[in-house]
């Protein structure tokens, strides 16, 4: 039994951006948001105010943006959990990459680290890899303790 990845759905998909840039971000954007409100309310013609339904709407539009935010927030920590745990459960089982220099490894998974960039595989030897580089899982039956070169 043997799983293959597809480079296109792996490149890429474990960057993910730094929580406190996105809260940062956030903030800077809710900041703005109430400045520019209250520099149109003190600015504003008294002789032909602007209609307050516009400002319920505009704070409703900026409510519902920040809410889908939160669940895009919440889907990308949900992902990250499911990788991190999918990355758990193949420890013991045959990986193949292609290493630095172009050619095909495999190996058997000893373990796993979690880091910033998301789960790295040990394959022995000291050899390490981030499990994007993937490209076929098997079931284990490939010799263990050492990576093979089959360019």
């Amino acid at each position: 039994m043997s799983v293959s990845a597809t480079e296109g759905v792996t490149s890429g998909m474990f960057s993910t951006p730094d929580a406190k840039a996105g809260s940062k971000t956030s903030s800077t954007d809710k900041d703005m948001f109430l400045q520019l409100l209250v520099a149109q309310m003190k600015y504003q013609d008294p002789m032909n105010p602007t209609d307050s339904s516009q400002f319920l709407a505009q704070s409703a539009q900026f409510t519902a943006l920040e809410k889908m935010q939160d669940v895009a927030d919440k889907t990308a920590q949900l992902f990250s959990a499911q990788v991190s745990f999918g990355a758990s459960g193949l420890i013991g089982r045959s990986v193949t990459w292609v290493d630095d220099k172009g050619a095909t490894q495999s190996g058997t998974v000893h373990g796993v680290n979690f880091g910033a960039d998301g789960p790295v595989l040990d394959v022995g030897n000291g050899t390490t890899l981030p499990i994007a580089s993937v490209l076929t899982v098997g079931d284990g039956s490939s010799p263990s303790g050492s990576s093979t070169t089959s360019a």
